[in-house]
């Protein structure tokens, strides 16, 4: 449902009402995003960013050139062509974070790999910053209070090394830059499969805790009012 409340591991979690029953997991482009803008806005400030994914394909494209209801070139050969595509990605990001609605947009690239995607953000920020007082941030946040979610990476790394990777987004410090004091680009990784799947289930069992605390607040308030 396009009206379900949506939560992204790390970023709004603390929102969830316990009342709600359907709800949505955003997507794993969202996923990887959104820590990793809630790092760099909540230290630095972003004023405006355009989000590109460069996507592993998906189930919903073809084989081989065929028609498709959305657009034409969606329907074209994934496993023979770079594809330009639309996402919500980076939207979505406004809504678990509302302070950047509006702020972020984007669009994908699909391109004939089976798995493990990346995120390149590039933003204009608030304040004057150098990259590597970005760098260290970010790795303080991936050690620290987004530990699981966000990851960091100093190696010189490709794709295939981050499948099965269980965090949402790997920040690839080696591989973004800064053309100036406050316009920057940032590369994160993510297993568009496996890593989104985590969240799924980190998601479920935050919700049923939520439930249970909320039952056992319940349960008391019954035997306080049993008493009087």
């Amino acid at each position: 449902s396009k009206d379900a409340p949506m939560y992204v591991c790390g970023v709004n979690l603390d929102k969830y009402d316990p009342s709600q029953h359907v709800v949505s997991n955003a997507s794993c482009t969202t996923n990887c995003l959104a820590p990793l803008a809630k790092v760099i806005h909540d230290n630095f400030q972003i004023l405006e960013g355009l989000m590109t994914t460069v996507h592993a394909v998906t189930g919903t494209q073809n084989t081989v050139d065929a028609s498709s209801p959305k657009q034409w070139r969606d329907g074209r050969g994934a496993c023979q062509n770079i594809i330009p595509a639309s996402t919500d990605a980076a939207k979505a990001v406004g809504i678990v974070i509302p302070e950047l609605n509006g702020k972020l947009t984007g669009m994908a690239f699909r391109v004939p790999v089976p798995n493990v995607s990346v995120v390149d953000l590039t933003v204009r920020l608030c304040c004057d910053i150098t990259y590597h007082e970005i760098t260290s941030t970010v790795k303080a946040a991936a050690d620290g209070p987004m530990k699981g979610i966000l990851g960091y990476t100093e190696e010189e790394v490709v794709s295939s090394d981050f499948i099965g990777e269980t965090c949402s987004s790997v920040f690839d410090a080696k591989a973004g830059m800064a053309l100036n004091k406050n316009f920057v680009k940032l590369i994160t990784w993510y297993d568009n499969e496996y890593g989104y799947c985590c969240r799924v289930l980190d998601l479920i069992e935050h919700m049923k805790s939520k439930e249970t605390k909320n039952s056992e607040e319940m349960l008391t308030k019954e035997k306080l009012e049993d008493l009087k």
